[in-house]
């Protein structure tokens, strides 16, 4: 599934593949609610968050989803500042995805 409303021709390469893989999860949930925030941040991501968040894309997606729903303990190595962000983002989201 790709519901990209992003063109990434004009991202470096490691951005592009940030997006392909945050809309190519396998869980449709999860390629919506990281795809979409990925589509809203991508480009101005700060640098040193784009490893938070390809640590994010790695995680297991039930798992994730179950942080980002507040019904499992986010791990200290998850709880990074894009992972809040993600989740707040998620937050204005709910009634799409509850």
């Amino acid at each position: 599934m790709s519901g990209t409303i992003r063109t990434s021709e004009e991202l470096p390469p490691r951005r592009r593949r940030i997006v392909y893989r945050a809309w190519h999860r396998g869980f449709r949930e999860m390629d919506l609610i990281m795809g979409s925030f990925c589509d809203a941040v991508i480009v101005d991501l700060p640098e040193e968050e784009i490893g938070d968040f390809e640590q994010l894309i790695d995680a297991p997606d039930h798992e994730l989803y179950a942080w980002i729903r507040s019904a499992e303990p986010v791990p200290a190595e998850f709880d990074t500042t894009v992972f809040r962000k993600l989740r707040d983002f998620h937050a204005t989201m709910k009634p799409m995805f509850l």
